[in-house]
């Protein structure tokens, strides 16, 4: 590979992290719920070493968030316990 070929395949890289990282857009009709992704699933907020969305590093992390229907997060059960609506460690 030439110079040219890593520079371009490394500013690649970058913007599919960075546009990975953005947090989603707010959603009508629904609420963020802490605790209930899966790993790389969140939407945003996932704690020191994480970025935003896609960065929870394991599943059902207590910092990370992930939107669901408006009123339906603390119903929601995980091996780790029960959704929330602020982070918690877990």
């Amino acid at each position: 590979m030439n110079n040219t070929t890593v520079f371009a395949a490394g500013v690649l890289a970058a913007l599919t992290v960075a546009a990975q990282a953005a947090p989603v857009a707010p959603q009508a009709g629904k609420e963020k719920c802490y605790g209930v992704a899966l790993a790389g699933k969140n939407d945003c907020a996932a704690g020191p070493g994480t970025s935003c969305a896609g960065t929870s590093k394991v599943n059902y992390q207590g910092d990370a968030w992930k939107y669901v229907d408006a009123g339906s997060c603390a119903s929601i059960k995980t091996p780790k316990g029960m959704g929330a609506l602020m982070p918690h460690k877990g």
